[in-house]
């Protein structure tokens, strides 16, 4: 799981989005950025994260909050999963897994008894300065957005 702590400096990042657009933390100065990692587009629990965050974007953004997804596909993958289902923010591909690796959600997990690595569920609050204000380490999908606001 991640080494990082709430009160740390967020790991500065650049990657691409869904529609090839260079996006870095550094862009979202003076707000707060809601970054979230899920393994994979378009599967059934990082789908049902993914559209409770759009279900709640306006209120998040009049909040002053950006939401920006994580995962290690690529752009094609990601604007399908976009347009599918309507996602207003941007995805960005970490297919090198630079963003992953900063932030310490890639590690060991277990389902049904077998164990492999994979990238752990996890949503990090960045205030207007940097720094994490919140980390959710158990994310529930259909309650992500109010996990955030808590």
């Amino acid at each position: 799981m991640t080494h990082l702590n709430e009160g740390d400096r967020a790991p500065a990042f650049s990657a691409k989005d869904q529609n090839g657009k260079k996006v870095s933390l550094k862009d979202f100065k003076g707000q707060k950025v809601v970054l979230y990692f899920y393994p994979a587009d378009d599967t059934p629990v990082c789908t049902v994260e993914a559209c409770n965050f759009r279900d709640n974007n306006a209120q998040l953004q009049k909040l002053g909050y950006q939401v920006l997804g994580v995962s290690p596909q690529g752009e094609e993958s990601h604007k399908k999963f976009e347009q599918k289902y309507k996602l207003p923010f941007p995805l960005l591909q970490d297919e090198d897994m630079k963003i992953i690796n900063a932030y310490g959600v890639w590690g060991p997990k277990v389902l049904y008894g077998r164990k492999y690595d994979g990238i752990h569920r996890l949503t990090f609050v960045i205030d207007e300065k940097g720094v994490i204000e919140k980390i959710v380490r158990k994310v529930l999908s259909k309650k992500a957005t109010e996990q955030v606001l808590k």
